[in-house]
């Protein structure tokens, strides 16, 4: 068993010593710091124009707190992992030494502490883009009651802004965005993995977009504007669509914070953790009838 887990953490350290000087490893971050400034810019003039501060986390929790950035965020990740399963010159060491089992674990173990890694830089990156006009402490600022009760939210597309102030503060928030964040993204890598493992690449590629659509186009404001729903029946399609789209599960404002029939933070983490089971059976179950091919690897 010990020898298995120390496998399972060299295949993970591996990939990862393939990082460097890794132009494709670069560029997934790069995009991401670029991203983070694009949608966290907006926050940032409202706050400059009108003279206020901002909580140094408010910025991530209105941006992230949205599905659209969200989903922008985790399509960066198919630049970081467009090589799955990671079949190099030294997996067929690694497959004489080990089993088929093992090195997938530790395959997995990669893409999860990637993942984890890629979503911390986002929220560092947010943190640096207004760290200037911000402060620590765990309180609202002015500039979040602007955009929470005064509509400039809505104008603005930065929701999750009544929720959070009223439910919450901004140390929590920020760790509940993240969380939400790095479910969703995780079901969609390990999505992406299964795939590839089972159809390849391209099946891999598809079954992400596909995974990415559904959830873009399961959402509730696309809904009631295509099928001009009253207003009664466009909140059960809300709840409905809160409860069956993954990205709406990962939206902070898209839950129950005590008076509604949305999921609740805790029902959302279960359903995540669930999900990253079964694709973590059916990952380890796909992995043996892989055909393995190592013409044309590389060891970097």
């Amino acid at each position: 068993m010990w020898y298995k887990g120390k496998m399972v953490l060299s295949v993970a350290s591996y990939n990862f010593l393939r990082w460097h000087k890794n132009a494709r490893v670069v560029t997934a971050f790069l995009l991401d710091f670029i991203l983070c400034y694009l949608l966290t810019d907006k926050a940032v003039q409202f706050a400059v124009e009108r003279d206020t501060t901002m909580q140094i986390f408010e910025a991530f929790i209105w941006t992230f707190g949205d599905s659209n950035a969200i989903l922008l965020v985790s399509l960066l990740l198919l630049i970081l992992f467009a090589d799955m399963p990671f079949i190099t010159t030294a997996t067929p060491f690694y497959l004489m030494r080990t089993t088929r089992r093992v090195w997938v674990v530790g395959q997995m173990v990669y893409v999860a502490l990637a993942t984890m890694l890629f979503m911390v830089f986002t929220l560092f990156s947010t943190v640096v883009l207004t760290m200037q006009n911000a402060f620590t402490g765990n309180r609202w600022s002015r500039t979040a009651a602007a955009l929470a009760y005064s509509g400039s939210g809505k104008e603005l597309n930065l929701p999750s802004a009544v929720k959070a102030i009223e439910m919450s503060r901004p140390w929590q928030s920020m760790l509940w965005v993240l969380a939400l964040m790095l479910l969703y993204t995780l079901v969609m890598v390990l999505v992406m993995l299964l795939f590839n493992i089972w159809k390849g690449q391209i099946a891999g590629i598809a079954a992400v977009i596909s995974f990415s659509c559904y959830g873009l186009l399961l959402n509730p404001d696309n809904i009631k504007k295509v099928l001009h729903l009253p207003d009664q029946l466009s909140y059960k399609a809300r709840v409905l669509v809160g409860w069956i789209s993954p990205l709406n599960q990962a939206t902070f404002y898209m839950h129950n914070f005590g008076y509604d029939k949305l999921p609740t933070l805790g029902q959302t983490v279960a359903i995540g953790l669930a999900l990253l089971a079964v694709l973590l059976i059916l990952t380890i179950c796909a992995i043996r009838r892989y055909a393995f091919s190592f013409s044309g690897t590389e060891g970097k």
